[in-house]
């Protein structure tokens, strides 16, 4: 129960959700009642923070200071073990394998895999639960994937019973005791993904994957346009701070 209205909470303090919400009570507010000018004020605010949130030189204000915390993982000597993080996924098997992994989760792949190929002997670790009416757990879903671009079953270690990052740390902890390993997961969820796996007393080693926040220059008109993509990147740096919040909350 606490599980679900975690998510159900989390997803309506979302930018785009919250602001539209927002949006509603003033329209029924300009409508229905007498507070004209509070109406006014809370409907153009709304749209003016979701224009700024819909644009990349504020989305990726917003995440950029979270990602940069880990650098990519460009060795350091031999691992044991890589752990990837479950993200997003279905599972249709008249699909390409890859096209299963939704949103985060084919990058955080690749780039175990990259890691895997850099680490000969080493095991992959596939965590995540399997969402209501879907065949197969996240975890699984990233273990065929794997499969079809090269890596051996007998080289995989599959954790289907994890439904958030926390109960991920437990369930590593038992397969790999006090040895280090490369944890990989999104650039903006790794540091709270560190704090989780640290406090279980195991050693990860932080492997970012799949950053979003746009150093390099861009057209002036994919600047200062609003669109979906800049403001799915303000969604990731809101969800990575309410996450630090609970965080901290259950300590």
């Amino acid at each position: 129960m606490l599980f679900t209205l975690k998510k159900v909470i989390g997803s309506l303090l979302m930018p785009l959700p919250l602001l539209l919400i927002l949006m509603a009570l003033g329209l029924l507010l300009l409508w229905w009642s007498r507070w004209q000018k509070t109406a006014k004020t809370l409907v153009t605010l709304s749209w003016l923070l979701l224009l700024a949130v819909s644009l990349q030189p504020v989305a990726d204000a917003l995440l950029r200071p979270i990602e940069q915390r880990y650098p990519t993982w460009r060795g350091g000597g031999a691992v044991p073990y890589i752990v990837v993080l479950g993200g997003g996924y279905t599972w249709n098997a008249d699909w390409a394998p890859s096209a299963n992994l939704i949103n985060n989760s084919l990058p955080r792949l690749t780039e175990g895999v990259r890691l895997w190929r850099a680490n000969p002997g080493s095991k992959m670790i596939f965590t995540g639960y399997a969402s209501r009416h879907n065949p197969v757990s996240t975890a699984e879903a990233g273990s065929r994937v794997a499969q079809s671009l090269g890596v051996p079953q007998r080289d995989i270690i599959v954790l289907s019973s994890p439904r958030d990052t926390e109960e991920e740390a437990a369930a590593v902890a038992t397969v790999v005791d006090n040895r280090p390993f490369l944890l990989v997961t999104s650039a903006s969820h790794l540091p709270r993904a560190m704090t989780f796996f640290q406090r279980q007393g195991l050693h990860p080693l932080p492997a970012p994957a799949n950053q979003l926040a746009i150093t390099s220059p861009l057209n002036p008109w994919d600047k200062y346009t609003p669109g979906a993509q800049w403001l799915m990147h303000s969604e990731r740096a809101t969800y990575e701070r309410l996450g630090r919040v609970w965080q901290w909350l259950k300590e």
